[in-house]
């Protein structure tokens, strides 16, 4: 792990201090860090991860979520899963990603309180597919009613979400902001949510309707979503019910039908999605699971992955698996540890350690086959970083060695900085 937030740091530095000076420029003045006060970006990525996961048998579901802060300097993130419904028949689950922005708070609340107002909402007998759509957006609404009564009168915050509801019927997606869904079916993305941006022409109107101002693709030149919980200084339009106010907290709602070639949903916080396309993170968790990658395990080295690909934002990650999922497949297990026997022994192979980033660019300037689709040299990161631990071991020990068996340092300089045969 230390090697791969080596590795990281290298590569990111220059994308990280173009974020902070992009960011800078876009709070303008009055928002600007004072120059003794907190960085919005860390000087190294918090890497580490608490992946869980489950699975309910009897219907053939599986998830597994995973969480990452990344270069953020606080992790305002936060989700929850749950794979059965009280008072609600076998097959029913409900999962949810919320990425909170001015401080963790209606992330965290929603996380914890979103479901008992979906089950409120839903009732014990719940009228598919209608009943439940309205259902989730008075849960939605209700649970922004809730928080504001909660919320300190003045404080700044809200949350973006994105949750699935399972049924054994359906699958219903309600979201507002730009926490994303993809949903992949008989190998490709057969549904995506669309991210609630101020430019939306729907998002448009509603905010013209209700006095407000976009400017820099920001709703008063400040909020670059347009549906969220919290933002409650967003919500004073007089007159306006809480659905056509600046910022809206009523979700947008779909609801599939759900059908034998279901593979698998993920739900992702916009960590993600900077880092990766909804058709590229659909090949890549595809193939993981074709390796019998656990779900949970697949979250990990998701986040891991969009990490080394520039994202700097908090991550957060659920795999909900159906039972039409990729199942392991042999010829891909053979190939992948091929490959990772072949990177191995190409980082191995330098008479002395270059340095971390120059074997990570270097590999990346190779035509290697079998990389894993999506994800490409940037999902086996972990793999390099800890191959080069293992170069730098064994060169300090001969170091070591020569200096012991010698009385003094003798070191072979190599024409190449890494050399790639295999």
């Amino acid at each position: 792990m230390a090697a791969l937030v080596r590795l990281l740091e290298r590569l990111l530095w220059p994308a990280r201090k173009e974020k902070e000076e992009v960011e800078e420029e876009e709070e303008g003045e009055a928002g600007r860090r004072a120059l003794d006060g907190p960085q919005s970006l860390l000087a190294a990525p918090r890497c580490t991860q608490q992946p869980h996961g489950g699975a309910a048998a009897s219907w053939g579901l599986r998830f597994g979520a995973s969480a990452a802060q990344g270069w953020r300097a606080r992790m305002e993130d936060a989700h929850c899963a749950w794979l059965a419904l009280p008072g609600l028949p076998p097959g029913w689950a409900f999962f949810a990603v919320l990425d909170g922005h001015g401080g963790a708070r209606a992330a965290r609340f929603g996380a914890r309180h979103l479901p008992g107002h979906v089950l409120e909402a839903l009732g014990p007998a719940p009228g598919e597919p209608e009943g439940v759509r309205w259902a989730l957006r008075r849960a939605f609404l209700n649970a922004d009613e809730r928080l504001r009564s909660l919320w300190p009168r003045g404080e700044p915050g809200g949350s973006t979400a994105v949750a699935l509801l399972v049924s054994p019927s359906f699958l219903y997606l309600a979201h507002c902001g730009d926490s994303r869904a993809v949903l992949s079916r008989a190998g490709a993305v057969a549904f995506s949510t669309e991210d609630h941006r101020p430019l939306r022409p729907r998002e448009r109107e509603r905010i013209h309707d209700a006095g407000g101002t976009i400017c820099r693709r920001r709703i008063e030149g400040s909020l670059a979503v347009s549906r969220a919980l919290g933002d409650f200084a967003y919500k004073e339009a007089p007159g306006r019910p809480p659905e056509l106010q600046l910022v809206s907290a009523e979700p947008e709602v779909a609801a599939l039908a759900r059908q034998a070639e279901d593979e698998f949903m993920v739900l992702a916080s916009d960590g993600v999605w900077d880092a990766m396309s909804g058709a590229a993170l659909a090949r890549l968790v595809a193939s993981r699971l074709r390796l019998g990658l656990a779900p949970e395990l697949l979250c990990a080295q998701l986040l891991d992955t969009c990490l080394c690909k520039g994202s700097l934002d908090n991550m957060t990650c659920i795999l909900v698996c159906f039972p039409g999922a990729p199942r392991p497949c042999e010829e891909a297990i053979r190939r992948e540890l091929a490959l990772d026997t072949a990177l191995g022994r190409r980082v191995a192979s330098a008479q002395e350690p270059p340095s971390l980033n120059t074997v990570f660019t270097t590999l990346a300037s190779e035509d290697i086959p079998d990389l894993p689709p999506g994800g490409g040299l940037y999902c086996k990161a972990n793999v390099i970083a800890e191959a080069y631990s293992q170069l730098c071991q064994a060169s300090e020990e001969c170091w070591e060695k020569a200096r012991d068996g010698a009385g003094k340092l003798t070191r072979t300089h190599s024409g190449s900085v890494l050399d790639l045969e295999a």
